[in-house]
């Protein structure tokens, strides 16, 4: 180790680069910004996209459809899901809690009962929304279905 070779230890210097402070700082004249152009003056900033005159991504990619911003999104279970987790747990009643319990839904996702499959148990359904053909499925077995 000589003198020539001696550095300050990994992240013990944190000063900045004072900029604009003359030419024997070695960050004068155009102060580390080029030369000329929109970039190099002060209160440049550009808007959120732009590319420099070229047709941004956002309008070069085409778009369609609609999204409604009302839409609600159900989580889809249906009635062969409902049977297996009876013959697993023995349930009598499936509600929401006991599918979130199960990891069947997540904590505040909205259930929908859908009609493929088929229930042999009679059960107490209690689900957000249920389709025609799981309301018949499960009251065909003497169940009873009931909207939150």
């Amino acid at each position: 180790m000589n003198l020539n070779n001696l550095t300050p230890a990994e992240g013990s210097r944190k000063r900045q680069r004072r900029i604009g402070r003359g030419q024997g700082s070695g960050y004068g004249g155009t102060s580390t910004r080029g030369h000329k152009g929109a970039k190099s003056r002060s209160g440049y900033s550009k808007k959120i996209g732009f590319e420099g005159g070229q047709m941004p991504l956002q309008r070069r990619v085409p778009k369609f459809g609609f999204k409604s911003r009302n839409r609600v999104e159900y989580k889809p279970i249906n009635l062969d899901i409902i049977q297996d987790l009876v013959d697993r747990k023995q349930l009598t009643e499936i509600n929401p809690q006991v599918l979130q319990e199960n990891g069947l839904v997540g904590h505040n996702e909205l259930v929908k009962i859908l009609g493929r499959g088929e229930l042999k148990a009679k059960l107490n359904v209690t689900a957000h929304k249920f389709s025609a053909t799981a309301k018949a499925g499960i009251e065909a077995n003497g169940g009873v279905c009931s909207e939150i």
